[in-house]
Parts: C-alpha cells; sequence; structure tokens
C-alpha cells in the first residue's frame, strides 16, 4: 500500500496534493458508504507521505457521476487545470478506475502529469508518469478498468435481455396495468376509473379516428385522465393531455404485447466539439423484443396495427404519398385522389365567390415558357359521379349501418356518464378516508386533528362538486329513442341519399364514409375531349371505371374595357393605386368581373400591362405640380377658396380625367397674383362691374382670358379679388358702339 515513498521528493511536497473521489452513480453513494469514506481516508496517506493538512485539496464534486467520458465532470476538470498548471505535486486515487474510465480522459491526465512532474498514487503504489515502467503500468491499468466497464455492462445487458427475451424482465408498466404474483403476469389496474378512462381512449378513437379528437372530446366533457410517474408512484387524475392520448394509442403494451428496445442511446459530437448522447425512436421493425399476446390487452394485435395505420394516415403527407386527416372543406376527395398522368396526390383549392372547390396536381409542365399544371379540374361534378357510384355500393349494407348508428347514438353519452359515475365513487371513498383518519386522531392533538379537519372538509367539498355535476350530464342526457322512432329511422336507412344530403350530415363526416370502403381514385383529365375518366380502387382491390363528361368552359369575353386601359397609364404617372382606384369608382367605371376597383386590382392590371408605378419626386421643380390642400397650404388659403376661383377661372388647374383630383401648378406668376394687399389702381368686383358696366360673369371670363389683370387679396376686412380697370379701358357702351 503506497510503499514507494522514496519517489516522493521535496519538490512534490512544497505542492498541492489533491484526493479525487467518485462514485458512479447516486445509488452508489448512498448505499456503498464504505467505499466513500475509504476514499476520503487518503486525506491521511498523503499527510503520512510527507504534506501538510492544508495542502490537500479534496475533489469530490464529481460523486454520482460516470468516469466513461460521456458526462462533464467539473472536478475532474479543475483537478486536471491545476496539474496543467504545476499547482498539484501528487493525486491521489482509490484505483485508477476512479480517475478515470475512458482512455481519452486518462492518458490525457498522463501527458500532463508526466510534463508537469506530478506523481499518481492509488492502493498499490505510487508511480511517476514520466518514468517509462510507471507509465507502462499506469497504462495498462486504464486499458483494464475501461476493459472492465465495457465487460461489466456487457454482462448486465446480456442478463437484461436474455431475460426480456422471455417476458419475464419487469419494467414499468403504463399506467391502466400492474404486475402480478406470477413470474411474467401482467394484470389490469385494481382501480376501475383507471381502466375506465383507458377503455375509453380506445373506444373514441374507433368512433372519431384521431388522437386530436379523442383528446378535444375529454375536454370538452371535463374528464380526469389517469397519470402515474413511475411504477411504484400513486395515481394522480389530471387534465388530459394530447399527449397522454396519443401515447396511449400507440404503446404496444395496451395491445397486449411485450416490447423492449424501442430506443436506442447514441453518442454523438455536437457543434462545440463536446461529447452528447441522445435516445432515438427506433421502428417497430428494428425493437429488441416484441412478444405479442403476452398478457391479456384492453384492444387485441390487430386493432393495435390497424389503429397505428391510422394515426399513421392522420399525419400531413409528404410528396407523393397518401394520408392526412380528414378537413372540413367541400373537396371530398381530399387525400384520395391521384393524378392520372404522374401519379401524384391531388391538391385541394377553392376560388371564386362561392369557395368552389376544386383539384389541381402541384407537377407543373413547362408549355411556351411557363409552368402549368398537368391537372386542374373543379370537383363538383367528380365529387357528384363519386358519390353515385358509392351510394350504389353502399345501399346493401344501410340498414345495418342505420340500425349500428341507433345504438351508438343511445350509447354515446354513457362512455362520460361512466367515467362521472366513477369519479364520484373515487371522491366518496376520499371523504370516507379522511373521515375516519379524523376519527381516529386523538382529540387533545389539536393540530394533527386541525390539519385533518380540513382534509376532511376539502374531501366533502370535492365530492359535492362531482354529484353535482354527475347530476347535471345526468339531465342532459339525450333522449332514447321509442320503438315507432327507431323504425321510422331504420326506414330512412333503405335509402342511404337522404342521409348523405342532410343538412347535418357534415362534409367531414361524408369523407369519413368515403374513406371506409375507397382506397384512392384516379383521375384522367382529357381536355380536347372535355371529359374525365375516373378509375375508383375499392378497399380489397376490386377496381370501378366511370367516363365524366366536363363542361365546356365559357369563352372569357368579359375583360377591363379598353378607354379605362388607355387612362391607365396617365393616371399611373400621377397618382398611386388607392387614388386610381378612387377615380375610376367614381367614374362609375368597373373591372372585368363587374366589382367596383381596389387599389390590389389596379395594382394587378398595371402589372400585367407593364404599366410602371407612380414615384413621387423627391426634389420638385420650378413650377411644382401639387394638389389642392397643400395649394392651400402654401398660398394661406382655404380649400373651398381654391375650389371656387378654379371653378370661375382665377387660378388655372390640370384634370387628367373627369373625377380625378384637381393639380394646381405653383409658378411665380400664381404666386404673384396673390398678394396680401392691392395696388390703388385695382378696384373691388362691385367698382369693376360698376365702370365697366357688365357684369360679374364677364368679368371673369376676361380675367380668365388675361384681358383683365386681376390680384387675389388675402388679408384685410375686404378680401376677394381686385381689377386693374385703365382709365381709357373702354366701356360696354363704348365697346358696342
Amino acid at each position: 500500500m503506497m510503499n514507494e515513498s522514496g519517489k516522493v521528493k521535496l519538490t512534490h511536497t512544497r505542492r498541492a496534493a489533491f484526493v479525487y473521489i467518485r462514485q458512479s452513480s447516486p445509488q452508489q453513494v448512498e448505499n456503498n458508504r464504505e467505499s466513500t469514506a475509504r476514499q476520503y481516508a487518503l486525506v491521511e496517506k498523503a499527510c503520512e507521505l510527507g504534506w501538510a493538512r492544508e495542502q490537500v485539496t479534496v475533489v469530490d464534486e464529481d460523486l454520482g457521476l460516470s468516469g466513461s467520458g460521456t458526462v462533464k465532470r467539473s472536478g475532474f476538470a479543475r483537478m486536471t487545470a491545476e496539474v496543467a498548471l504545476g499547482h498539484v505535486g501528487i493525486v491521489l486515487g482509490l484505483e485508477v478506475s476512479r480517475l478515470a474510465r475512458n482512455n481519452a480522459d486518462w492518458y490525457r491526465l498522463l501527458d500532463l502529469c508526466g510534463m508537469t512532474d506530478t506523481l499518481i498514487g492509488d492502493s498499490d503504489g505510487i508511480y511517476h508518469p514520466a518514468a517509462f515502467n510507471d507509465r507502462l503500468i499506469l497504462g495498462l491499468k486504464g486499458t483494464m478498468s475501461e476493459a472492465e466497464l465495457h465487460i461489466l455492462r456487457a454482462r448486465l445487458e446480456g442478463g437484461i435481455r436474455n431475460k426480456a427475451a422471455r417476458g419475464e424482465l419487469r419494467r414499468g408498466l403504463p399506467v391502466g396495468f400492474i404486475w402480478g404474483e406470477g413470474e411474467n403476469e401482467v394484470c389490469f389496474d385494481l382501480d376501475a376509473a383507471v381502466v375506465g378512462a383507458i377503455r375509453t381512449v380506445f373506444a373514441k378513437f374507433t368512433e372519431l379516428g384521431s388522437a386530436r379528437k379523442v383528446w378535444l372530446w375529454f375536454r370538452s366533457e371535463g374528464l380526469s385522465f389517469p397519470l402515474r410517474a413511475h411504477m411504484h408512484s400513486p395515481i394522480r387524475w389530471v387534465a388530459a393531455t394530447y399527449t397522454a392520448i396519443h401515447s396511449v394509442l400507440t404503446n404496444p403494451v395496451y395491445a397486449g404485447a411485450y416490447a423492449y428496445g424501442k430506443c436506442r442511446h447514441e453518442r454523438y459530437v455536437d457543434e462545440q466539439g463536446r461529447v452528447r448522447r441522445r435516445t432515438r425512436h427506433l421502428p417497430q421493425a428494428e425493437w429488441a423484443v416484441l412478444l405479442p399476446e403476452h398478457h391479456q390487452g384492453f384492444i387485441d394485435w390487430a386493432t393495435y396495427q390497424a389503429n397505428q395505420a391510422r394515426i399513421d394516415a392522420n399525419v400531413h403527407p409528404q410528396p407523393h404519398q397518401a394520408g392526412g386527416a380528414v378537413r372540413e372543406g367541400a373537396a371530398l376527395l381530399q387525400g384520395l385522389a391521384i393524378c392520372g398522368k404522374c401519379g401524384r396526390r391531388l391538391h385541394t383549392h377553392y376560388q371564386g365567390r362561392n369557395s368552389s372547390p376544386g383539384y389541381h396536381c402541384s407537377g407543373k409542365d413547362i408549355v411556351q415558357g411557363r409552368g402549368v399544371y398537368c391537372l386542374n379540374v373543379g370537383a363538383i361534378q367528380i365529387d357528384q359521379a363519386v358519390t353515385e357510384a358509392f351510394l350504389r355500393a353502399l345501399t346493401p349494407a344501410a340498414v345495418e349501418a342505420t340500425e349500428q348508428a341507433v345504438r351508438q347514438l343511445e350509447a354515446d353519452h354513457d362512455a362520460a356518464l361512466s367515467q362521472w359515475r366513477l369519479a364520484v365513487e373515487r371522491a366518496r371513498y376520499e371523504a370516507e378516508r379522511a373521515e375516519r383518519q379524523y376519527r381516529a386522531v386523538e382529540p387533545e392533538n389539536r393540530l394533527v386533528a386541525r390539519g385533518l379537519e380540513s382534509e376532511w372538509e376539502k374531501r366533502l367539498r370535492d365530492l359535492a362538486a362531482a354529484e353535482s355535476e354527475l347530476e347535471r350530464r345526468q339531465q342532459q342526457r339525450p333522449r332514447t329513442l321509442s320503438p315507432e322512432e327507431k323504425s321510422r329511422l331504420r326506414a330512412l336507412g333503405s335509402d342511404l341519399r337522404k342521409v348523405w344530403t342532410a343538412p347535418t350530415t357534415t362534409d367531414r363526416d361524408r369523407k369519413e364514409l368515403l374513406r371506409t370502403l375507397l382506397e384512392e381514385v384516379i383521375v384522367e383529365v382529357y381536355r380536347s375531349e372535355h371529359r374525365a375518366h375516373l378509375t375508383l380502387r375499392w378497399r380489397g382491390g376490386e377496381l370501378a371505371e366511370i367516363d365524366l363528361p366536363l363542361p365546356r368552359s365559357q369563352p372569357r369575353g368579359r375583360r377591363t374595357s379598353e378607354d379605362t386601359l388607355s387612362l391607365l397609364p396617365r393616371l399611373a404617372a400621377l397618382y398611386p393605386d388607392e387614388v386610381i382606384a378612387g377615380i375610376l369608382n367614381r367614374q362609375g367605371r368597373k373591372t372585368a368581373s363587374g366589382e367596383r376597383f381596389t387599389a390590389n386590382q389596379v395594382g394587378s392590371l398595371r402589372r400585367y400591362r407593364g404599366i410602371p408605378r407612380f414615384q413621387p419626386s423627391i426634389e420638385p421643380p420650378q413650377g411644382e405640380v401639387v394638389s389642392i390642400y397643400k395649394a392651400a397650404q402654401i398660398l394661406g388659403m382655404n380649400t373651398s377658396t381654391i375650389h371656387r376661383w378654379l371653378a370661375e377661372g382665377f387660378i388655372a388647374g390640370e384634370q387628367v380625367t373627369p373625377g380625378a383630383p384637381w393639380q394646381i401648378r405653383l409658378t411665380e406668376q400664381l404666386r404673384a397674383r396673390i398678394a396680401p394687399q392691392a395696388p390703388p389702381e385695382y378696384l373691388p368686383m362691385l367698382e369693376t362691374t360698376m365702370k365697366l358696366g357688365v357684369s360679374r360673369q364677364t368679368v371673369l371670363q376676361r380675367v380668365k382670358r388675361g384681358e383683365l389683370e386681376a390680384i387675389l387679396v388675402t388679408s384685410g376686412r375686404r378680401k376677394g379679388l381686385r381689377i386693374k380697370v385703365a382709365d381709357d379701358q373702354p366701356s360696354l357702351f363704348a365697346a358696342t358702339s
């Protein structure tokens, strides 16, 4: 035991001594206390070798961590850093496996110790990694430690796999199952409420066909779901989650099968170069052990496989693959229609005001330099033809299906009621149990009695709430059909067409019915012949073919008027799209479909015609063209005044088309005609008319033609026009004579 103390020099004892302590798992730390105590005793060994107690550093941060290299050990990293800095004289460990279980960490430590003259000691002796013989022994010890870990793991895994292959390995069972007293006996949970909740999940999935719908049904009914953290933990009743419902539907244990090795643990290097572990879920074909009919399940194995196929079909399909849960749209062949040209699954679309359904193929052919769908057809005629074929095939089973619907209508509400009855029983048991605990306590022990009394009162409130909810739901139970109503409903079943076209039958229901018999529908469209050829593949392999005439498309005679198209470039040079739409609407113009113009429609029409959009100038040139509102701001006037002077001709304006906004060109001449005060030779309108002997309209016409000079006075008590009238200006009578 560390009998080579002669290797310890003064240069070593001047530095620190590190005692590394590690156990592989928290269970070993808790149970193998003797091994932990032996490792802590190495502090005394360091003192015997010449180190003072204050020089000894205990590294025990890695207790409960594996030394295989897959876990980051902060204590080992700190110790390695101190060795690299030359602060450590010796590293002590009970055995080499405590320092490292993999050669990568072990040889890195050996290299650092050899370069920094650091000793390594264990229960067999003291070694100097810089010496060849000592390094050889340490290397062999590291290799044997790594091999020992591999052998131990192989033995354990081999025993586990061998026992699992027989179905005898007791592992955690999902909620609803418990281990029996037999060797490999698996029994249903003794709690009837737990078993009832699991059975309800499978029953509702058979009815609804979707894990999400089952989850929404649980939430709508306000039902709780049993949950257990691990095999020995008690059952907790919580709100149902989608993950819990999906786990029940996909777990093979509920189908009576024993499964082992459904996951595989892998090691990989992340972006930072660190070794990580991840769990990969394997497909069923790669499971290590799968034993169907191992125990009694909630469903049989065939039903489980059918459920998995249905769940997989509900997932959004990849390209060229079938699947997808039914949606609310009116296209009945969603997920069933296939392009007869390229074999792709057809996509659905809705267009027009009435959202008419249609099918198109995502594959595109290049025609005249543009990508064109190889199939694009309306869905109304195709859906009607497939529906007729489906109803003809389903007529013999219509009466039986109707009777099944009657039974389902009467029993559907019982599933939720049974769960609420079990919830009441569970709440009553908890209340009685709390009462027994309260009565069993000594009255003098008031601290405990008060706590038990509060718990009893809480359980009584829970019981009252559960009973009131059960009573409310019993009152909402649908009325049972009378014998006369049943006979009338069976008579209706002979004519399934009425049920299919009933307002209460949704498009989702029709799609579900189609999928019960149809596997796929191959659609081929011949545009030149105005017909479509449908190939229906029924479940079981039967084929049916339908030739369907397609309506001839109407020629496109409606288009945007030519005068609107000729006006658009002039408007686009001056106004943005939203302003142009307002101008066209004020003029009463319509789009090609007879609707009012919008900014989007104007933009689409402009881009289709190659007309550039309006670009406002950054620096307006001399004599800029502005709107009436901006001109009023610049000239200090009201917009109503500008409108009036525009009508009277004092201010010149531009208008591209009737209904378009007026544009005012601000020139220096216009600015000079607007002044706060007028010279003396400029007279008001009344004096001008009297001096000239003409009417006001005649004066304005002369101003508009430029025969008279005028100024607009914007301040003072007498605002308005001032007209310059020369003394030699002829009057009306003089001009007439």
